[in-house]
């Protein structure tokens, strides 16, 4: 997944769920498309409203961009652009500490050194 972080997509807004139609203008496609990519990828499974309207999360969003860079950037066909995010998805995370690390890096409350801080530089100031 390295390639893809080294190209500059789209800013995804900071939202819970997007519409088909904002994620479709997001990413550059037609919404069919997107339908029909989620009968080709069954990882990508939009949840559905009350009134059957799906609602991508954010982590769909960023799935679909990556399987449009396969599909589109590097010219992947449907099937080998399965396999590629079945493989990435096997694929050990050795960059990543594992959770119990990372609850241990914020269970120290860092405010009272920020107020610390910030209370040496207003003095700085004076």
């Amino acid at each position: 997944m390295t390639d893809v972080a080294l190209q500059p997509g789209p800013e995804i807004p900071d939202k819970l769920y997007f519409k088909i139609g904002e994620v479709s203008e997001l990413l550059g496609v037609e919404s069919y498309v997107l339908r029909y990519w989620e009968t080709e990828f069954p990882v990508l499974s939009p949840k559905k409203s009350g009134t059957g309207h799906r609602l991508y999360r954010r982590k769909d969003v960023e799935l679909l961009l990556r399987i449009k860079h396969l599909l589109y950037d590097k010219r992947f066909t449907i099937e080998g652009a399965r396999q590629s995010l079945h493989s990435e998805a096997r694929a050990p995370k050795a960059a990543r500490p594992p959770k119990r690390v990372q609850a241990e890096l914020f269970s120290v409350d860092p405010l009272p050194d920020i107020r610390r801080e910030l209370e040496e530089i207003l003095k700085l100031l004076k």
